[in-house]
Parts: C-alpha cells; structure tokens; sequence
C-alpha cells in the first residue's frame, strides 16, 4: 500500500529531478541534431567524390561512429530519466485513486 511519505519521495524526486531531466533531454537532441552537422562536414571533406562515395565515406568514419556510440550513452539516459518520472508520476496517480476511492468508501 502507498503511504503519504510515498507519494512525497515521488514528489520530491520529480521536483529534485527537473533539472537533471532537463539535461538529459537537451543532450540527446543535441546529438541528435549534431549528427547530421558531422555527417555534412565529414562528406565535405570528401567534395571529390560522388555523392554516394561521401555518404560512405561519413557513415564509416570513425568520428561519425564514435558521435553514434555517444548518441546511445545519451539516448539512454533520457530514457532512464523519463522512465524513472513516469514511475513516480504513477505512483502519485495511484495514490490519488486510492486516496479518492478511500474517502468515498467512508461516505
């Protein structure tokens, strides 16, 4: 059963977390976006050959696969961050229902 120092911990995690969470996000839309950026400059590099060549090129560039393997750190601690505040969220939903359904058993 959910308690009152329950549904706090969520609310205080929620809160004491924003900040990080907000990070996070920003960090993984940065790589993501920057991926793109690396991928035009690293084909620049490369302006003498077709296309198709500079894609090649960009996509097995070590540069391009070190921005991937560090995209996946990223992406995986976004996910983490909104995973563990939609537990607490949850929690706190469940809380109010049971709270809600309590107080109208009583009545």
């Amino acid at each position: 059963m959910l308690t009152d120092d329950d549904v706090e911990k969520a609310l205080d995690y929620l809160r004491d977390s924003a900040v990080d969470a907000a990070q996070t996000r920003a960090n993984r839309i940065y790589m993501e976006e920057f991926r793109k950026s690396l991928k035009a400059l690293i084909m620049k590099e490369h302006a003498d050959l077709p296309v198709s060549a500079q894609e090649r090129e960009a996509y097995s560039d070590e540069r391009y696969i070190q921005h991937l393997q560090a995209m996946q750190t990223a992406v995986k601690l976004d996910e983490k961050n909104r995973f563990l505040r939609i537990a607490a969220e949850a929690k706190i939903e469940a809380w109010r229902s049971f709270s809600a359904n309590h107080r109208a058993m009583k009545v």
